[in-house]
């Protein structure tokens, strides 16, 4: 066996893409500490923390904006799962600072005008420019936050909530045209307007830029279409998708796409699935099981259906190898983007690809065959979905080196999460784990 030396890059990427961030937003905190600062304190100790609450939760909004404006240079380095769960949790402290940021500038100006609260709230949402545009905002940021949490995302269907979640977009704009129509601050001086147009300004370019400019561009550019729709076994199939200069297609193996299939029952439908094969220049690859209404009407789609596809999105990708050598673990239809990615990898690669039963491993021929012509070891491991084939002592075994190896996990949630506290629990370095939780689209 021949070992590859690979260089391990003196910074990795993630940990300059969040550092960055982090970084960013830790300045933006400074520069608006200093223009509130700046403004002065004539008013009343509520009204201030009113206001500071206020402009921190704009900072916040801004900051959202950006997270999910699907940026390739930090996605590809963070990947749009971490993104999101970035977002969340700072959804949930936006909605948390607007909420006191209405409750101290409430109560500041019902003291002096000895107002009980509630008349003191009804008084400013009727008489001040912008307040009642700010508690629109506010309300929207309100249900979405609850549409947000856990239990109701599981009830939902994903078009449903991302159609209620594309109200935050409104309330953006009613909340910067609050900030602008009250805000002292915003108009405190010459920096602080500059600031807060610039700041406003390259969060919502960043989304328009993300979200739609270059979208728009790489469809118009490449043209997608269905080439062929191959069955791969009773309830899996395969879509091959063909286009122009598909060579200058950004795609790396163990990306993903949101493909959107525009035929006259499926064009409204965004659907994730992972290449299924590593990009050639010439056509990329999709494989996806029947989990749902979505994934399995593709069986019925016809050579020539038109394709628009967002992307290429996630951050699983050799980009982030530390070590010459690769264990690679998928479970069930999580395989794909693992099949791709052996295809990509130089060094000695293990794969262990976990299902329930030897009839449910989705393309075993050719991970077999890309195993014989690299030179991989390929262990199917089959049996009950309990964490057990996959635990520390069963990995250990099967992986000797286990910790001199970069590992590649991806699959349902729950098998995901099992495998990573097993690598926890045998040691490996967490920059050497790179996971992909994958969500069964439907």
């Amino acid at each position: 066996m021949t070992t590859v030396q690979l260089q391990a890059p003196a910074v990795r990427p993630k940990v300059v893409a969040r550092t960055g961030l982090h970084a960013v937003l830790a300045a933006n905190v400074v520069v608006v500490a200093a223009l509130f600062a700046e403004s002065g304190a004539s008013a009343n100790a509520l009204v201030l923390l009113g206001r500071l609450t206020g402009l921190y939760g704009a900072l916040l909004m801004a900051f959202q904006l950006l997270l999910v404006a699907r940026l390739p240079w930090l996605d590809r380095r963070l990947g749009m799962d971490r993104l999101t769960s970035w977002h969340r949790w700072v959804g949930f402290s936006l909605l948390w600072l607007l909420v006191a940021h209405a409750v101290f500038i409430t109560l500041g100006y019902a003291q002096p005008a000895s107002l009980p609260p509630v008349d003191e709230f009804v008084s400013l949402a009727t008489t001040v420019d912008g307040v009642l545009r700010a508690i629109v905002a506010l309300l929207v940021i309100m249900v979405v936050g609850g549409v947000s949490a856990r239990w109701a995302r599981r009830r939902m269907a994903y078009e449903t909530w991302h159609f209620i979640h594309l109200y935050t977009y409104i309330a953006v704009v009613l909340a910067f045209s609050h900030q602008i129509g009250t805000g002292t601050t915003f108009t405190a001086s010459p920096a602080a307007t500059a600031y807060w147009w610039g700041l406003w300004g390259f969060a919502l370019g960043s989304v328009v830029v993300g979200r739609l400019v270059l979208p728009l561009w790489r469809n118009l550019r490449h043209r997608l279409r269905v080439a062929a729709v191959v069955p791969e076994s009773p309830d899996v199939v395969s879509i091959y998708i063909t286009g122009r200069h598909l060579d200058r297609l950004p795609a790396r193996a163990g990306q993903f796409f949101l493909w959107r299939f525009l035929t006259r029952d499926r064009w409204w439908q965004a659907n994730p699935f992972s290449l299924s094969a590593a990009p050639d220049g010439r056509h990329l690859r999709l494989t996806a099981k029947a989990l749902g209404p979505g994934s399995a009407s593709l069986r019925a789609l016809k050579p020539g259906t038109r394709v628009f596809a967002e992307g290429p999105y996630g951050a699983f990708t050799t980009m982030h190898r530390t070590r010459p050598n690769t264990l690679l673990i998928a479970g069930g239809v999580g395989i794909t983007p693992i099949r791709a990615l052996l295809e990509e990898l130089r060094g000695h690669v293990v794969v262990l690809y976990r299902v329930s039963r030897p009839r449910d491993a989705v393309l075993l021929h050719e991970m077999r065959g890309l195993a014989q012509a690299r030179g991989a070891v390929l262990h199917v491991v089959t049996g009950p979905s309990d964490g057990a084939p996959l635990g520390p002592q069963a990995l250990a075994h099967a992986v000797p080196d286990i910790r001199d190896r970069d590992v590649f996990v991806c699959g349902p949630p729950g098998m995901t999460g099992a495998v990573l506290q097993s690598l926890r629990d045998l040691g490996v370095p967490k920059r050497q784990v790179h996971a992909e939780r994958f969500s069964l689209a439907s």
